[in-house]
């Protein structure tokens, strides 16, 4: 077997051992929380008055989760449904199915990261190559770096609630929580798309505006080193006009770093996301798992946070196995590694 050969094997292996560990602890870690779902839904009969036959109702519930089982038996049940692709039953919302409320969700998140990922990816690289070729040259331009510096030590919720404050209660320009405006059903129609866009407007400058120091910071960093690279001092012998050698030189060669690390970056992008919806009560994934742990729902967030981390080690691990072939600066070694 070649180099890149071990290397596929390998992150394989990786892969596959990172998503075993992650099917293992989402069953397990909600069950460590105080409290079960049984409770809860014994407390929602109380509160609604279903106290006759609620206890009968409890144990059925128990019966068909499995959940009146020792903990062993209910792991080994829940490996055997997830290798039969069926994530189960709401505990909840039941006889909804996990993977219909993932579905109705699902649209919503990726719709947010995949807009606000690609603006603050592309914002951010294109402004911060300007900065760092520029560097020594144009002082004004220098005044972006501690800027950008504050965006990104900025936490995601911190940024939110500022922007809430600012832009939702005292200047109210846009809603303050929710997908659209209450009343209104999903149609493909110009006036709910702009409710939404105006909906979706506050978590995504959240997630932008913070993305956006990284990574202007990181292009900038990889310009100012490129800076000294001999295909640059090749074009500049040349005679190429300064303009040209920027993008065709510098700046082409440092968007595959930046690609990298957007890959790499996932996890983060994800998680801050997940903050967003939260607090702008977006209905999207990260909402969804943050209702199901107010009611420890095992089954809906087993089935979300499983879907998170297999998308996230997904995209690295395609990063991971293309990089090689893309970059014909990295060559993988006799013993698989790059």
């Amino acid at each position: 077997m070649g180099g890149y050969g071990r290397h596929v094997v390998e992150r394989l292996i990786i892969f596959v051992a990172t998503v075993a560990i992650s099917v293992t602890v989402v069953f397990f870690a909600p069950r460590l929380v105080p409290g079960d779902p049984l409770g809860a839904l014994s407390l929602k009969l109380a509160n609604v008055g279903g106290n006759l036959g609620g206890q009968a109702l409890v144990d059925d519930y128990a019966r068909r989760f499995g959940l009146d089982k020792p903990l062993p038996e209910q792991y080994v049940a829940y490996l055997r449904q997830l290798a039969q692709g069926d994530l189960g039953y709401s505990i909840a919302v039941f006889p909804t199915t996990v993977g219909d409320l993932i579905k109705s969700a699902l649209p919503w998140t990726i719709g947010l990261l995949m807009i606000t990922s690609v603006i603050s990816w592309l914002i951010g690289s294109v402004i911060g190559g300007v900065v760092g070729w520029a560097s020594g040259r144009v002082k004004a331009l220098q005044g972006l770096v501690p800027i950008a510096l504050l965006l990104y030590t900025i936490p995601y919720y911190i940024l939110a609630i500022i922007l809430v404050f600012l832009l939702a209660f005292l200047w109210p320009v846009f809603p303050i929580s929710g997908a659209y405006s209450a009343g209104m059903h999903p149609s493909l129609t110009p006036e709910f798309a702009a409710d939404v866009l105006q909906h979706a407007a506050l978590p995504a400058l959240s997630i932008i505006l913070v993305s956006l120091g990284w990574w202007f910071l990181s292009m900038r960093s990889l310009i100012i080193t490129g800076k000294g690279e001999d295909y640059i001092t090749w074009a500049e012998a040349k005679g190429l006009p300064d303009r040209r050698i920027f993008w065709a030189y510098a700046f082409r060669n440092a968007l595959l770093p930046q690609l990298t690390g957007l890959a790499l970056s996932l996890g983060q992008i994800v998680g801050g996301a997940l903050v967003m919806e939260t607090i702008f009560g977006y209905p999207g994934v990260g909402y969804l798992i943050f209702s199901s742990i107010k009611t420890l729902d095992y089954p809906v967030i087993q089935g979300s946070i499983l879907l998170i981390v297999i998308s996230v080690a997904t995209a690295n691990l395609i990063i991971d196995l293309a990089y090689p072939l893309i970059d014909p600066r990295i060559r993988v070694g006799s013993s698989g590694r790059m």
